[in-house]
This record gives C-alpha cells, structure tokens and sequence, in this order.
C-alpha cells in the first residue's frame, strides 16, 4: 500500500517502510516453527489444545501463521477475549457468531439471540446437538482465554470441552491454565499441550528471525540476546525492530537488562523513539481504547489514514492484534497496551481525559453503547456516562448484559447515586437480581431528586420509574396500585408521549408485557388481553423474541380460561420461540412450560404433565417471586391430587395459600388455590381444616362461584345436601362468576351427589350428563378426578350417554391409569417443503455427507446445506436423525428405507 502524507507505512513481502523523511525498521518475519506446527496438526479434531504461556510468548502469532499455513482459515472461528470479560452471555454470543461464520450461516449452527435471561446449560447443549451434524472438521480458537472472568461461562465452557462432537478441535490460549477440569482431558489422552518452554524461541529460531529482520549480529551477541530475553518471542520481536538499522547493535544488545518487564519497558522508548511523528501519536493516542478501527482511531490522532496504520502495524506480529477477518479492528497487545497508557499520561497527562471523552462520543454515535459509558466513565465525564447508561439501560437488559449493566454500575462514584436517572438504573439493576428492598430504596432516591430533572430527559425518568414501579409491585404482588399510572403513559395518548421523551421500543414493549400480567394477577382480562397483544405486535415488529416469549405465555393462560386448545397453541408457539433461541430453561419461558402442564393434568395425561412441570422448574430461579411460586405449587398439586397422592397435593396446596399472604393484592388464581384445598382436605376427612380453609377466604372472592363449589364439598361432608344445593344454585344458574368453566363442571358433580343422596337420581344423571358435555370440547378429565362420584359414573352406562369416550377415559384415570398426550389435530408442516428440499429429504436417512449428496443431486455442497437448514427449521428439529424421525411422522418419508 501506498499513500500521500509523509511517514505512511508501506507494506509488502512481510517488509514494513516508510515513506517520507523518516523511515522504519523491517517488520521481523513470521519464523516458520516447523516442530511445534507439526504438534498442532497432529492433535486431531475431537481433542483441546492448550496453549498456556505468559505475555507475549508468541502465543497468537503461532496460532495464526500454523492456520494459515495449513489452509485452515475457512474452517476456522477465532475469538478474542476482550479486557476483564465477566458477562457469560456476550462470550457465547461472540463464540455462536464465530463458529457461525466458520461453518457458514445456512450450516448448522443457529444464531443466538440477545436476551435478558441467560441459560449457559440450555445454550451449550444445543450447540453440541449443531455440532454433531458437521461433516466437515471445524477449529475453533479461543484466544485470550485468561481474560474470561465469568465462572458461569467457564463451568459452561468446561461442558463443551467434555463432550466435544468428533469433528470439532478447540484450541485454547491463555497466559495461565484455567478452571476447567483439564486434568479428565489430559487422563483420556485428549489434551494437547504447549508450554511457555515450547513457545520460547531457540538460538537457531532467533538467528533466523534476526536475519529476516535484516539485522545483523554476531554469534556472540545473537547469544547474549537470546540469553537476556530467554527466548520471550514479543521481546525478540521488539528487538529486532530497534536493532535494524541502528548504529551500534552490539551495543544495544549488551545494555538488555534480563526481565521481561524491563525488556520491554526498554524498547518501548526505543521502538516509539525511532517511529515517525504520526505513528507515534497513534500509538499513544489510541492507547486509551481497548479496541480500535481506523474510524475511531482518525478521529482520537485528528488526522486521517489511520486503518493503513494499523494494518501495517499488524503485519510486524508485535504490537497490534487484529480481531476479524477483514482486519479492521484491532487492539494492542495488551503489555504494550498498558505501557503505551504509561508513556501517554507521562509525556502527555493532559490529554487523556480529552481522548476518552472523543472515544465516548464517537463509540456513542456509532452503537457501542457499552464502550461508549466506560470511556465517558474514564473521562469522569459523570453525566454523560449516566445520560447513556440511562438511555440504554433497557435495551443492554433485554440483549442479556444485564451483569455488564451491574459492573458499569459499579464503577460510578458514591456521590453519583444522588443523580436521580443513575438511581433510576441502579433500581432495575436490584429488581433484575430479586433486591426488592434495596430496588425499592432506590426508586425513593430516585423519586426525591427527580425535580432536578427537565424537559425530556424527565419525561424519560418518570416512564422509567414508573416501569421499575411496576416490576416492583408485579414481584411484590401489589398488583393494582401502579396500574392507572403506568397506563397514563401508555395509554390513548401514547403515541405523543413516546414521542416526545424518545421513548424507545425496548422500554414500551417491556412496560406492556409487565402491564398485562399484573392486570392478569388483578383479575382485569380484558385489559391485560390488549395490552398483551400489543406487547406481542411491538416485539414481533422491532425483534424482540424475549418479549415475544413472555407475552404469549400469559396470552395462553387468559385463553386457557376459554379455550385450551387455543391455550395449547400459544404455549406451544412461545416453547417453539424459545427453544429455537436456545432459551428452553430461561425464566420466560416457564410460564408457557406450567401451562402445558396444565393441559396435561387438565386432559389427565400426568406422565406428560410430569415432563413440563420438570422443565418449568429449571426454567425458575431461585428468588422465585410469589405470583409465580403460587402457580408452580398450584400446578404441583394437581398433579399429585391426578396421581392420587392427596396428602402431598394438600402440602402443595397449602404452600400455595401461604404464597398468598406475601402478596399486597388477591392472586386471580387464588380462588381455584381454595377450591382445591377445600376439596382436598375433605377427601382426608379434615372437615375442620377446610371449613377453616373456607374463613381465610378473601372477602371479594366468597361470593365466586368456586367459593360457593367450595362451601358445598363441606356441607356434603356435613351430612347435609339440601345445604350443598342451594350453596351450588348461584353457580349452575350462572348467577355467581367462575374463572373456568371447570369450577361448574366440579359443581355440577357435586350437585349429582347431593341429588343423589336425597333420591333425585335422574337429576344427578342429568347433572353427569351435563358435566360431560362441558367436558367434551377440551377432553377435560381433572375436574372429575377433583372431585369423583365414583358409583354415578359407573352407573352412568355409555349407552345413556353421548360421551362414551370421554367417560371411559375418566373411569380408566380413577382406576389409577395415566392417560397418553394427545394431539389435537395430525401434525402438519407450518410450510410445505419446496420440491428441492424433497429432493434433499429422501437422502437423509442414508449414510451419504452433505457432499456426497450434492454429487448424486449434481448441487453444490453450499446448495444442499441451505436446503438441510431449512429443513430442520421447517420440521422444528436440530439434527439430521431428528429430521427423518419427523419426516417419517410426517409421512414426507417411508417408515424404513434402504441405506445407500
């Protein structure tokens, strides 16, 4: 390259010059280090390579030139640790995005999307179900590794290692061994390891980098440099670069001091001594950044031309590290880094703060918003690191950098938090990690010095601190004291509102999720439906699987109370979501998971529900708010009271009921918690209890229809079925609400045994055929195993009745039976398979490679991978033999076919 300001660098031949007045060293050579090439094309794919040595020993130089030495770069996924990385989340996303690009993005690996929530386990485990579908072997590279201070993302990562698919090599480079169980590798023979000795340089090696550099030494001074340096690879490199050309080289040579700190801090004043004036500038200059492009670099040095720079830089494999392909980002190595930081505030203290307020603004106006906050933070520029965090607090919530959210927390000052926007984002920091208390003191703060606030900016606040309000009172259960605010700002009159304070989506979609369930817990349907439906329309336009998830989970459940079917199909939707985010046992999801165990033991399919019901509970976490505890108990003991295992059902119950204590308003569901402990404690004889049950009832629910259910179980216990008629008439005449049409069926079944015992036999025969026919639509069969009229249903012959099915399915659940899951239509393709996808289908099930499949179909092996990922996607599946698994289901395949 050439350019046509004086002192650019010109590259060419592994030569580094510059034109103009000034001129540079030779860029020393990469050394070609044939024995320990030779170490890592033998570890095979399936194994880990360890490479461990200290600070420029060579580590990333050798990865590269062995790479592309052996024709490997196309298969390939580099990743480069940033600086003190603790965020798990952002190091899978950087890892999934690499091994995408490696394999190619129509292959098999999916892209992982942004999330608040972050389950490592879920995230890895599909990863090695893509990755065993690889016919091709893939190296993946993980460079830095010292820097990933995430223990979730190591213990993750350790998984990976474990179980790594037979095409799959890892090669790991740190500057020490990391906590990751290497020891079970290195017993089974699958660790590679190259040392800190292995990486130094021989006497040999060092003559011949010397002599590529055009540095000319004697035996003797070669030898006392290798000897000072030990062979330390980024020292040699250095040295080179200062001996070239200098006057008196045996002299350079014999004033090395011996450690690598003072090696290096010696040829630093040399290298940037002997550089043009512009170089020097960018190196200090940028020296502030932890990475840089040749943009962001014009802007700190002022000057243009700065991409060339770096790339020339990048060629001498001793300052600068690129991070992509395409070599426009780099960052330093990280030793020269800091001394280059040392040099800067020593020559030029007054500028740094300056640099890293540009670094700021221009990583600000171009997206980085999480870089952008720390060099406003450097700066001490208070307000603007706050003006940004602020901004942006949602959306980096919702991307999953929710602990990167938290360390840029951490960093503010004491003073800072007097700030109301900055205690607005410290609350949401609390409510994301289940603080309530400390959420709730800081909302306070928050609230106290909101008068300093103005114009915009404080119509920002207040949507913010009405939205933490919000999560504050839905983890709390005070469902309805913040609902009439929190609707003022997102109501008729949204549109403007939005507007005007630059609210952005991120925010509205979350507040209307939010919005909907706690008017969903405060028993306003209708309400919640429309803000549901337009959190799921704004999530769906701006991308937003998280929100998505969330508002069609709790769309299933208000569709649940009329229609399960339409239940199912929300619940299933959302799981399908998830699962193909890879956010299977994500905390969003478990809402979708417990209603699909519903389904289950509503149907009486408890085997099945038992499947969902373990799902939903690895998808909770441990500080478990009380709304969403009351709904797991609730759902656990249905399940028992279906396995018939009352006295664990009512443990459940009654934990239910407790949960319900800690909430500041009535739960919606908390009428059926009473209903079936009432029922419960009857059935174990413990008329006591559930008259007791019966007076801890809130005053607004003991005129609900599952009230009256509730008071008729106990007057039938009682002896008296006139009284358990007229506590039922309210809700058979349609007098007293319900919340699902199951608490009538219940009532008319208890109405058939009172009927029964004063004689009126064919009204109770009514009353079961009635109870059936509400049965009917959705195959319900809890309601009946809540509360049995064993005899009247045996009487009940099928002959009498038009649901004979439904009614030997309830008699096979009483006698103790599980019944099967039960689809409510055949399965069917959501989209047809194009006629080249058919082709590509009916290979499947042989033993033929993606190649060798293109052959036979005269396709490229780029064509048949497409064809294959959209196969999978169409399908719902991961890997090639869940395809024709399903396939097969489908009948788009024969049951056997012939393997080729």
């Amino acid at each position: 390259m050439t350019g046509s300001h004086a002192g650019e660098i010109e590259v060419g031949d592994g030569r580094a010059t510059v034109s103009g007045e000034i001129s540079t060293a030779q860029a020393p050579s990469v050394v070609a280090r044939r024995p320990l090439f030779e170490l890592l094309s033998d570890a095979g794919s399936g194994g880990v390579t360890l490479v461990s040595a200290p600070a420029g020993s060579g580590k990333t130089v050798l990865l590269r030139s062995w790479i592309e030495g052996a024709g490997l770069d196309d298969r390939t996924a580099w990743v480069s640790i940033e600086r003190g990385e603790r965020d798990a989340k952002r190091f899978w996303l950087a890892l999934i995005e690499e091994l995408r690009a490696a394999v190619g993005a129509d292959a098999f690996v999916e892209k992982l999307a942004p999330s608040p929530d972050f389950d490592g386990e879920s995230v890895v485990g599909r990863l090695l179900s893509e990755l065993g579908s690889l016919d091709e072997p893939v190296l993946l590279v993980i460079d830095d590794l010292h820097e990933l201070g995430s223990p979730e993302a190591l213990a993750q990562l350790e998984v990976l290692l474990a179980r790594l698919p037979p095409l799959l090599r890892v090669v790991l480079a740190t500057r020490h061994d990391p906590q990751l169980g290497l020891h079970r590798l290195r017993l089974a023979g699958r660790l590679t390891e190259i040392r800190a000795s292995d990486l130094s340089f021989t006497l040999e090696e060092t003559r011949t980098l010397l002599a590529a550099s055009g540095v000319a030494l004697g035996d003797e001074n070669i030898s006392l440099l290798h000897g000072r340096t030990e062979g330390w690879a980024a020292g040699l490199r250095l040295a080179a670069i200062s001996l070239a050309g200098h006057p008196e080289p045996g002299r350079l040579v014999a004033e090395f001091s011996g450690s690598e700190r003072t090696v290096a801090d010696y040829l630093l004043a040399e290298v940037l001594a002997r550089q043009p004036e512009n170089v020097r500038r960018l190196l200090l200059r940028t020296s502030v950044a932890e990475r840089m492009n040749g943009a962001l670099a014009d802007v700190l040095v002022g000057d243009s031309g700065s991409e060339r720079t770096l790339q020339a830089l990048e060629e001498t494999g001793a300052f600068v590290v690129s991070l992509d392909a395409s070599r426009s980002w780099f960052r330093y190595h990280h030793l020269f880094a800091d001394l280059l930081r040392l040099e800067l505030r020593r020559s030029d203290p007054q500028a740094v703060e300056g640099l890293h307020r540009a670094a700021a603004e221009w990583y600000s106006e171009h997206g980085y918003v999480v870089d952008a906050v720390r060099h406003a933070q450097a700066a001490r520029d208070w307000r603007f690191a706050t003006r940004l965090l602020a901004d942006h607090s949602f959306s980096l919530s919702l991307n999953g950098q929710g602990a990167t959210i938290g360390v840029l927390l951490a960093a503010f000052p004491a003073d800072a938090l007097s700030d109301p926007e900055l205690a607005a984002v410290f609350a949401s920091c609390k409510l994301a990690s289940g603080s309530l208390d400390d959420a709730a003191a800081y909302i306070a703060l928050a609230e106290r010095n909101a008068s300093a606030v103005r114009g915009e900016p404080r119509r920002r606040l207040d949507v913010t601190l009405a939205v933490a309000r919000l999560l504050l009172a839905r983890r709390r259960g005070d469902f309805g004291s913040v609902l009439d605010e929190v609707k003022s700002l997102l109501g008729p009159a949204d549109a403007q509102t939005l507007t005007d304070v630059e609210l952005g989506n991120d925010v509205r979609a979350l507040a209307l999720m939010n919005l909907g369930i706690v008017e969903l817990w405060s028993f306003r349907f209708e309400e919640a439906a429309h803000h549901l439906e337009k959190g799921l329309e704004l999530a769906r336009r701006i991308g937003r699987p998280y929100v998505e998830i969330g508002c069609l989970g709790h769309l299933a459940l208000l569709a649940g109370l009329r229609s399960f079917a339409l239940s199912r199909e929300r619940c299933d939707e959302a799981i399908a979501i998830a699962e193909a985010q890879g956010w299977a046992s994500e905390p969003i999801t478990w809402v979708a998971l417990a209603l699909r165990c519903g389904d289950d033991v509503w149907r009486g399919s408890f085997e099945e529900a038992e499947h969902w019901l373990a799902r939903a509970e690895r998808a909770l976490r441990p500080d478990i708010e009380p709304a969403t505890g009351l709904v797991l108990h609730l759902a656990r003991g249905m399940v028992h009271v279906g396995r018939h295992q009352l006295e664990r059902a009512l443990v459940e119950f009654r934990a239910a009921e407790e949960l319900q204590t800690l909430l500041v308003a009535p739960h919606a569901l908390s009428v059926h918690v009473h209903l079936f402990l009432v029922h419960t404690l009857v059935r174990l004889d413990d008329v006591e209890g559930a008259r007791a049950t019966l007076a801890r009832m809130d005053e607004e629910h003991r005129d609900c229809g599952e009230a009256h259910a509730a008071r008729a179980s106990v007057h039938l216990a009682d002896g008296d079925p006139q009284a358990a008629i007229d506590a039922l008439t309210a809700v058979l005449n349609g007098s007293a609400s319900v919340v699902h049409i199951s608490s009538v069926i219940q009532a008319l079944l208890l109405d058939a045994v009172a009927r029964e015992q004063l004689g009126q036999t064919q009204t109770a025969e009514s009353d079961i055929e009635r109870a059936l026919e509400l049965a009917e639509p959705d195959g319900l069969i809890f309601p009946f195993v809540m509360t049995p009229p064993h005899d009247l249903l045996e009487r009940h012959q099928p002959h009498r009745t038009a649901h004979a099915s439904l009614l030997q399915d309830i008699l096979d659940v009483l006698a103790g039976s599980s019944l099967p899951a039960r689809a409510d239509e055949p399965q069917q393709l959501r989209e047809n398979l194009s006629e080249g996808q058919l082709r590509v289908l009916r290979f499947l099930p042989s033993n033929l490679s993606a190649p060798e499949i293109g052959n036979e179909l005269y396709l490229s092996v780029n064509t048949v991978k497409t064809h294959m990922r959209h196969i999978y996607a169409k399908l719902g599946v991961h890997r090639r033999t869940e395809a024709v698994e399903r396939a097969r289901e489908l009948g788009l395949l024969r049951p056997s076919s012939r393997h080729r």
